[in-house]
């Protein structure tokens, strides 16, 4: 069947649901239909529209959730170079390397790990950087950026009716 596009109450997209989760929220009371497609959904006593995108009557905070810890948005942190060779390089022919060593108590979190290639890599072994002869381009630190919000809907193009609440 059909997805519904969920709105906050100032028109934030804030996920995709599907039609029976849409209905149950119209008929509680907790959302207005904005956009309704042609099909219909019929019950013994009751022929509805099926609703496309519904907004919420109350706002919802919604938690910035901040950067997730990965390795690809390690590489994005780095610009995809090698931090202590600082020679740019496609994902295939990067790593990342702990600055202080996990054999030495280094954690595995934003401010310890660092993108770096394979050679370089191998180089540093289980050292501090000052015993592999190494240095860092920049410290490393939680990056400030936000990722993009997404929605994720499943399909290349969303509906028609969809397109004025979001943004492309």
């Amino acid at each position: 069947m059909e997805t519904v596009l969920l709105l906050n109450a100032s028109y934030e997209p804030l996920r995709v649901i599907n039609w029976k989760r849409a209905l149950t929220l119209l008929f509680s009371g907790k959302v207005e239909v904005l956009e309704e497609y042609d099909r219909e959904v019929r019950s013994v006593s009751l022929s509805i529209r099926m609703p496309s995108v519904i907004r919420l009557h109350a706002l919802i905070r919604v938690k910035t959730r901040g950067v997730k810890f990965s390795r690809q948005n390690i590489y994005a942190r780095d610009k995809y170079e090698c931090q202590y060779c600082r020679r740019r390089l496609p994902p295939s022919e990067l790593t990342y390397d702990h600055v202080i060593p996990r054999s030495l108590g280094g954690p595995t979190d934003w401010e310890n790990i660092v993108t770096c290639c394979i050679p370089c890599n191998r180089r540093k072994g289980g050292k501090l950087l000052e015993q592999a002869g190494l240095h860092l381009r920049l410290p490393p630190k939680k990056p400030a950026w936000s990722p993009y919000v997404s929605l994720t809907v499943g399909l290349h193009n969303p509906p028609e009716s969809w397109r004025n609440y979001l943004a492309y």
